[in-house]
């Protein structure tokens, strides 16, 4: 028995032939993802995609030929979604998504508790700066307006609720990024893109605390964004003032001064929120 385990041991070590045995990892058996198949919901979701994309809205027949589908296949999806509040049809015959998802995604998330604290603040703010404001949440790969003042004055830049943001070109987006991702996370997503520019504009804005900026869009125009804080430290939303320069002599206030004044509104906002100083310090 001896001699028979020595030989194996040699022939398991030193065997130099053409089929050496390889060691196998006995691994369990890979668990496959179960997916499920609702054609119905399915098809309801990319109705509100479609139409989301279509601001003047769409008939049965265009839903239906956007969606690669026969009008039989479509039709009783979206009377149901008629009936429930979700679609809404105009005396065109054109079908268009309600203001209900807006509302219900407000109930389902933190904006709805956001948009109740800092609202009162920002009417405040509209009406010591004459500047309108607006607050902005990150979406996926884009920022999304959730509510915003008007200033009370004649003139001035107002930034629809519902509109979408790029995150890159935007002050809110870059306050959105700034501080939701770490430093480190910030500098490898900018070398990853090949962007280490704007890594660098991630920093500077995390290290600040603020990001103000030329608007990309409006000439005249300098946007100023101060991050919103949860009771963990963690970015909610940006709150932002589109400055608009007037040259009639009716600046209530300056930008310095109204950038000061966004500072403090944030940090109110912040605050009654339930957030503690040291956990934005420990995020740094």
């Amino acid at each position: 028995m001896k001699s028979l385990e020595s030989s194996r041991g040699r022939g398991s070590k030193g065997d130099t032939g053409k089929n050496p045995v390889k060691s196998v990892k006995t691994a369990g058996p890979k668990k496959k993802r179960t997916t499920y198949s609702v054609p119905a919901l399915e098809k309801g979701f990319n109705v509100l995609e479609l139409l989301a994309e279509q601001k003047r809205g769409l008939t049965v027949s265009e839903i239906a030929a956007g969606m690669g589908l026969s009008l039989p296949e479509i039709f009783r999806v979206i009377v149901v979604m008629e009936r429930r509040g979700w679609l809404q049809k105009s005396d065109g015959d054109k079908y268009s998504v309600t203001p209900h998802v807006l509302h219900l995604a407000f109930r389902a998330t933190s904006a709805e508790e956001l948009s109740a604290v800092a609202i009162p603040h920002m009417r405040a703010l509209c009406a010591a700066t004459d500047q309108s404001c607006h607050l902005v949440i990150r979406n996926g790969d884009k920022g999304l307006v959730v509510t915003g003042q008007q200033n009370p004055g004649p003139t001035g830049l107002y930034v629809r609720v519902g509109s979408e943001i790029d995150l890159k070109s935007s002050c809110s987006g870059h306050v959105l990024v700034a501080f939701g991702l770490g430093l480190r996370a910030v500098s490898k997503a900018g070398a990853a893109a090949s962007d280490r520019s704007f890594a660098a504009t991630l920093n500077a804005v995390r290290q600040r605390g603020f990001e103000r900026m030329e608007s990309a869009r409006t000439l005249g125009v300098t946007d100023i964004s101060y991050p919103i804080f949860d009771l963990h430290g963690d970015i909610l939303a940006a709150l932002t003032v589109p400055f608009l320069r007037v040259i009639d002599g009716s600046q209530v206030m300056s930008l310095d001064d109204t950038q000061s004044l966004l500072e403090q509104t944030s940090r109110r906002i912040s605050t009654e929120l339930g957030v503690k100083g040291e956990s934005v310090q420990a995020r740094d």
